[in-house]
């Protein structure tokens, strides 16, 4: 055998040139041998035509017009392991075609291994009984729009080199193309599959096209692989669809589809969005475990029974999705979008403390995830919206709040808020002013104070360290002011008391109580100058703010102390709070039971 050097990966290496492969073993039919050698005794596969010793590719022409000749729309044809290059292809299907309709007619049709060098022109065909094309190779154009099955179709094993179409076929009884390779596009819409379709680990290397198919029966895609878009737009799934181990390199769009019974996505990895907008799920039980390096889009979709979602993914967007029974979402790495969706049953958004496993015992590979520029990201869950939920049955546990925003949700109280919930804080770091030393008192707060407080309109400042509303399409939406916010600390304070968490339900007071203080005076109220305002004609006057408290007791915030320097003309509402030195503490009210009742420190808008 010759020697060759080689070079791989910039490295030169010596090695034997492999042997070629061996032959193929004979085929089980009767077939040609043409051009069978010491190297190759097979020769051509082709099955023989009855009463030759060759295939209908290498028998004299006018044997094969006899042949042809003798064949009528409907007859069964056995053309097994046959190479069918240039017209020959044609000349066989124009004797089948019907007179009056000028439509294929076949019965059974045996083409196991056979090669179709030329476009394979069956479109509208009708295959009476079973159809065989399992291990075929379809160099050209495979055509099959519009033909009707009655029978099995066997494409298991076939290759399909350029396009190939299958709109509007209708597949009567089992379609098979388990391991079919798909080199370009594979064109299956609105077909129809009355019995299973199975497509386990077939391979897609380009677009293939599901949309608005019906699968009456069981659809099987497990193990397959999808290199381009996957569309499944409308699709009807009215049985089980088995794509568990499936991987989307590209998009995945099953938007409007329909799961009538079980959707099996269990360790389905895809690499760009996942869109189930629109979708309907009747009766999935379990959604995942899926890793989605994308967005995992469930806007508009119906979730009927109950369900649980399992999903590692960027981000998971649930924009008016209509959850009409209880649901659980376990998720990792995700930031979630709940703007508009309708909870009617209690649904649980949690946190996934370790990566997934799958019903066969792997773990799911999140690799992909798990770093970001290099960086290690945090798995936890992001909440960015809830905006328009009624949060009357939604259970958020060990999420992070900080960015998410909540004007516009409905029954705030009601929320429940289980393990560690994470919200903003004010701005850290000391702003000095005239010699003075100012701060932010330490204390949580909403993402939504803070796109308020950093308004172009505010005071350079006083928008120091808070942090504006992120861009969002459309026109821009101003941030609730002051008096929507104190609501919203109002509602969210009892979701505090409710978990028995007082530092928390404290800070939400204090926000409240400082969101009111710089709103407009409700009706019927007038503003009333301060005590400290209606001291001396000068116009400045010292005035201590209040005393310390203990962390987390309403109505009172610790403070690093408080002293004052007020303009005489200013309304109680824009009194300006330096804070110094802590004041000396207030004794105890005997009656009140708690040390210091007096407002917190104020601040300037």
């Amino acid at each position: 055998m010759a020697r060759g050097n080689r070079t791989v990966l910039g490295i030169v290496t010596t090695g034997m040139t492999p042997p070629p492969l061996p032959p193929l073993p004979a085929p089980a039919w009767p077939h040609c041998g043409e051009g069978a050698t010491t190297v190759d005794p097979t020769g051509c596969r082709g099955r023989q035509v009855p009463g030759e010793s060759l295939c209908l590719a290498h028998v004299a022409p006018a044997t094969r017009a006899t042949h042809l000749a003798a064949l009528s729309p409907g007859d069964d044809i056995d053309h097994r392991g046959t190479t069918f290059a240039g017209s020959l292809l044609n000349e066989l299907l124009n004797v089948l075609r019907d007179p009056a309709s000028g439509l294929l007619r076949l019965g059974r049709a045996q083409f196991k291994d056979a090669t179709f060098s030329a476009d394979a022109e069956f479109s509208r065909a009708t295959f009476s009984t079973h159809a065989h094309f399992d291990g075929a190779t379809f160099s050209a154009g495979a055509w099959f729009t519009g033909a009707t099955f009655f029978a099995d179709a066997q494409f298991d094993g076939a290759t399909f080199s350029a396009d190939a179409g299958f709109r509007g076929t209708t597949f009567s009884a089992q379609a098979w193309f388990g391991r079919t390779r798909f080199s370009a596009e594979a064109e299956f819409s609105r077909a129809t599959f009355s019995a299973g379709a199975r497509f386990t680990g077939a391979t897609f290397s380009a677009n293939a096209r599901f949309d608005r198919a019906t699968f009456s029966t069981h659809a099987w895609f497990d193990g397959a692989a999808f290199s381009d878009n996957a569309w499944f737009t409308g699709a009807t799934f009215s049985a089980g669809a088995w794509f568990g181990r499936a991987a989307f390199s590209a998009g995945a769009l099953f938007g409007r589809a329909t799961f009538s019974t079980h959707a099996w996505f269990d360790g389905v990895a895809f690499s760009d969005n996942a869109q189930f907008d629109g979708a309907t799920f009747s009766a999935a039980p379990l959604l995942g475990p899926l890793v989605c390096q994308g967005r995992l889009d469930l806007s508009g979709a119906a979730f009927v029974a109950p369900l649980t979602i399992e999903a590692t993914a960027v981000e998971v967007r649930c924009v008016r999705t209509r959850w009409e029974s209880t649901a659980t979402l376990q998720l990792r790495y995700a930031e979630v979008d709940l703007s508009d969706a309708v909870v009617t049953q209690p649904i649980a958004v949690t946190a996934h403390t370790a990566p997934f496993v799958t019903g066969g015992g792997s773990v799911v590979d999140e690799t992909a995830l798990t770093h970001t520029a290099g960086v290690q990201r945090d798995p936890g869950v992001r909440i960015s919206s809830l905006r328009g939920v009624d949060a009357a049955h939604l259970v958020l546990t060990n999420t992070d709040l900080t960015g998410c925003r909540f004007f516009g949700a409905f029954h705030l109280d009601q929320l429940r808020l289980e393990g560690e919930t994470v919200f903003a804080r004010t701005p850290v770091g000391t702003d000095v002013r005239r010699g003075i030393p100012l701060r932010w008192t330490d204390r949580l707060t909403l993402a939504e104070e803070h796109h308020w407080r950093a308004l172009p309109e505010q005071r350079p400042r006083l928008r120091a360290g808070w942090t504006p509303a992120p861009p969002e399409p459309g026109p821009a939406a101003c941030p609730p002011g002051p008096p929507a916010l104190a609501a919203l600390y109002r509602q969210l304070r009892k979701a505090f008391e409710d978990g028995k968490d007082e530092p928390g339900a404290a800070d939400f007071y204090y926000a409240e109580m400082e969101m009111r203080r710089l709103g407009p005076p409700r009706s019927g109220q007038h503003h009333r100058p301060s005590r400290q305002a209606q001291g001396q004609a000068d116009g400045l006057v010292p005035g201590p703010v209040g005393p310390p408290a203990a962390r987390g007791q309403p109505h009172s915030r610790q403070h690093g102390g408080a002293g004052t320097a007020l303009p005489a003309r200013h309304h109680h509402r824009d009194l300006p709070v330096q804070l110094i030195w802590p004041p000396p503490a207030r004794e105890t009210h005997p009656e009140r039971g708690r040390a210091g009742q007096g407002r917190g420190p104020c601040r300037r808008r």
